[in-house]
């Protein structure tokens, strides 16, 4: 049976053991290095969002502003995950979108039994039930182990229904309703408790899936293996999603979405590997926090035990050995944490300069006070950063910038994806700004991270590779003659500008939430 073809669980690399107060865990069977891939895995299913899929009132949004456009009018092919201007649709349900007869093709055996039931159902259900049907539906036809690498079943991954709050189980009751009011009759009929169980597994084991570069999360997805990795706080692996060759035009080289599990360091034989699923970013009680009511276990890693960093995330600036008062710093604090309420609040109706107004006169007043690692004040400066450079302030921007990932360095890891996107952006910035030294510094700096969390063949390593080439041809002729350089690059930004992002959406938000959860 597929069970029994689970009795050798172990791959080239990994071995499942019982990890202490954990549960069943993922260990090293051999020795890593830095940016080593210890296994890659294709996805079980994985479904595009709800906003970027849903065709309601195209029309009406056009007339909005062109922030809003940018924003939520892009949309996202379902077999490859790529953004795309225009996209060919599926002409029996009107639903899938694909970037081509090759991509609608290469998604047709996901997408099949899916199609004929949103025409007999006559609308879209949400992502959670379309991701579930897929799920079931390829069981159906593979059984449970659906490759020789599979580590473990569906059935045996953790639901945490039993440990659901009331209005999660609601939730959760009213998604199963629907399903059965969406799942064909023709399709093999499964018990609640089964259905039940997939909606649990991928309600705490979903993984975010990004787009092409990896810098925005546009649908959810479930890997098998991955689902076994525990959760570090300060962990020694990242994962992310690789989606290969893309562009083939025979749908047999199209390579499936897969993520990589990669290590961030030496991680010896024996060693568990880990992954963190929130943000280091937040207070140790925060995380601790996240993780018991998203994730339902209490951390008890190093970093949450003994609160490390905590006193950097909520510090004081300290000017020739004298720190303000813990007075000063809790009213810095407060008065900081009210007005990223407001920003936030701008932010999201797309009024900018209000958004540059409340951040400036914050820093003016909490600057002197809070210290440079502290979280408040390093939102204050991503977002500052973000919006000046869409504005086309670079000089401010590119301030912002260096201040914040000069504090990430002091708080994250020094392979953190999370740094590596800050310095990758914040070396856009500087370029933008005219600022080629620092600008090529942190490219160079971003370009080793990436190399390490993404890999060479990465598209947003591949992308930091030309700007570093582009930034050090740049610097060398800078460095020959200034006159001339600055000539040259006035007439270059007015062809091609080296852009990142269209709209302040900050890169880093794709890879600080890495497992979905449904809010």
């Amino acid at each position: 049976t597929s069970i029994d073809r689970l009795d050798f669980r172990i791959m080239e690399n990994v071995a499942i053991f019982d990890s202490p107060g954990k549960g069943r865990g993922l260990k090293a069977t051999k020795e890593f290095w830095a940016g080593d891939v210890i296994f890659s895995e294709p996805s079980i299913s994985a479904v595009v969002f709800d906003r970027y899929s849903n065709d309601t009132n195209w029309e009406g949004l056009e007339m909005c502003s062109d922030v809003v456009i940018m924003g939520i009018l892009e949309r996202i092919c379902h077999s490859c995950f790529r953004r795309q201007d225009k996209l060919q649709r599926c002409g029996q349900c009107k639903f899938g979108h694909y970037c081509d007869r090759t991509c609608q093709r290469a998604g047709w055996a996901e997408h099949k039994q899916e199609c004929g039931a949103i025409k007999a159902y006559g609308k879209v259900p949400n992502e959670n039930i379309r991701l579930v049907a897929r799920i079931i539906w390829r069981l159906d036809k593979e059984g449970s182990v659906m490759s020789d690498m599979q580590l473990t079943t569906l059935e045996e991954l953790e639901d945490h229904i039993d440990d659901m709050q009331e209005d999660e189980l609601k939730e959760l009751k009213v998604d199963i309703h629907n399903f059965l009011d969406f799942w064909p009759r023709s399709s093999k009929q499964h018990t609640i408790d089964n259905i039940s169980h997939i909606f649990g597994v991928i309600n705490c084991n979903g993984f975010t899936v990004s787009d092409q570069r990896g810098l925005q999360a546009v649908g959810v997805g479930l890997f098998a293996n991955l689902c076994l990795v525990n959760h570090d706080c300060w962990p020694n692996c990242t994962v992310i999603l690789n989606h290969g060759n893309q562009s083939a035009v025979n749908t047999m080289f199209h390579s499936q979405r897969r993520i990589e599990l990669r290590s961030l360091g030496k991680i010896e034989e024996g060693e568990e590997l880990t992954v963190s699923y929130v943000d280091f970013l937040n207070l140790s009680e925060e995380r601790r926090r996240l993780l018991k009511t998203q994730y339902f276990f209490d951390c008890t890693c190093e970093h949450c035990k003994n609160h490390i960093k905590d006193d950097l995330k909520l510090g004081g600036l300290e000017v020739d050995g004298v720190k303000p008062t813990e007075e000063q710093v809790k009213e810095a604090t407060d008065y900081c944490f009210q007005m990223l309420e407001k920003m936030d609040n701008a932010r999201l109706n797309g009024n900018y300069h209000e958004v540059v107004k409340i951040c400036k006169d914050c820093i003016e007043k909490t600057e002197p006070v809070l210290a440079d690692t502290h979280i408040y004040q390093l939102r204050m400066w991503s977002t500052l950063s973000e919006v000046q450079a869409y504005l086309q302030f670079f000089n401010e921007a590119a301030e912002y910038a260096r201040k914040m990932v000069q504090g990430y360095m002091k708080l994250y890891h020094p392979n953190n994806a999370v740094l590596g996107m800050a310095a990758m952006r914040a070396g856009v910035t500087h370029w933008q700004a005219g600022e080629i030294e620092v600008g090529h510094g942190m490219i160079c700096k971003a370009y080793a991270i990436l190399m390490v969390t993404h890999g060479p063949t990465h598209p947003i390593t591949k992308d930091l590779e030309a700007m570093r080439m582009q930034t050090e041809m740049e610097l060398r002729m800078f460095k020959q003659n200034e006159y001339v350089y600055h000539s040259m690059r006035e007439a270059a930004l007015k062809n091609k500008p080296m852009a990142m992002m269209h709209e302040p959406n900050s890169m880093e938000e794709g890879i600080k939430n890495l497992f979905h959860r449904r809010k």
